[in-house]
């Protein structure tokens, strides 16, 4: 089954679909997850802010959400979200195949494991290297202008940056700024579930463009909604791809060498 953690724009992809109730160690997820098919593939849809986006980026019960898609059989996870572009080649409207992350969020719960047993997963490249390409040729079936990397730097939110530390994600070389990437990508690798994103740049963060206001929640929500279509477009096409690829990654065997 493939997984599609998303907004709620996404219900349309599924056919015959219908909500099931899951119960997790970890509470409630976000909401029931949505079970349907697209190109007759099974998938399992859940919106990570709630129904009515009700659960901001730090308070969105992110073990619950993956578990619970673990336990209804998913084995990869589409994860499209919104970012800010801090580069002026990463335009709004543009989509990214993110490679990399950069964790800059406290207090969210990041693993399963917290004692007695202890695990530490490898996580030198966070998307899984099978379903990267595929996410690309999809985004371009879509007709998207995609860029094939891009660093997502994962900030706590719910706020957005201040001009000094947009200036210094930049300064970095990261391209891509969000707010749930993290510690959802981890949690998956956990669980042994491949992972990967597909970004919608939404707007250029504060501090890159000096002659533009700075982000808005609004604007943020506009650009997406204008976007949605091509990137449901891109989802669409990749998930017969995905579920037609055998999984020879080490995503699938993540805890084998991971055991403390």
């Amino acid at each position: 089954m493939i997984g599609v953690i998303g907004g709620t724009g996404f219900y349309a992809f599924l056919d015959e679909a219908r909500e099931v109730g899951v119960k997790t160690p970890y509470g409630p997820p976000s909401a029931s997850p949505t079970v349907g098919s697209v190109a007759g593939v099974e998938v399992a849809f859940l919106p990570r802010h709630g129904h009515d986006h009700q659960f901001p980026p730090h308070l969105i019960p992110y073990r619950a959400n993956l578990w619970a898609l673990k336990e209804l059989g998913v084995d990869r996870i589409i994860s499209p979200c919104a970012a800010g572009s801090l580069v002026r080649a990463y335009e709004p409207g543009h989509l990214v195949v993110s490679d990399q992350l950069v964790d800059r969020t406290w207090g969210r719960a990041s693993t399963f494991f917290e004692g007695p047993e202890v695990v530490h997963v490898a996580f030198a490249d966070p998307y899984c290297p099978e379903l990267r390409p595929l996410a690309i040729e999809s985004a371009r079936a879509a007709n998207a202008t995609v860029h094939e990397t891009g660093t997502m730097v994962v900030i706590q939110g719910p706020r957005f940056s201040t001009r000094a530390e947009s200036n210094w994600y930049a300064a970095q070389g990261w391209q891509v700024i969000g707010m749930t990437q993290a510690p959802e990508a981890v949690l998956a690798r956990e669980l042994e579930m491949c992972f990967v994103n597909i970004a919608v740049v939404t707007d250029y963060d504060v501090g890159v463009e000096g002659d533009i206001p700075p982000v808005t929640h609004a604007a943020v929500i506009e650009r997406f909604r204008q976007t949605l279509g091509t990137l449901k477009e891109a989802v669409r096409v990749l998930i017969p791809r995905a579920a037609g690829t055998a999984r020879a990654c080490d995503c699938a065997v993540a805890l084998s060498a991971a055991s403390g």
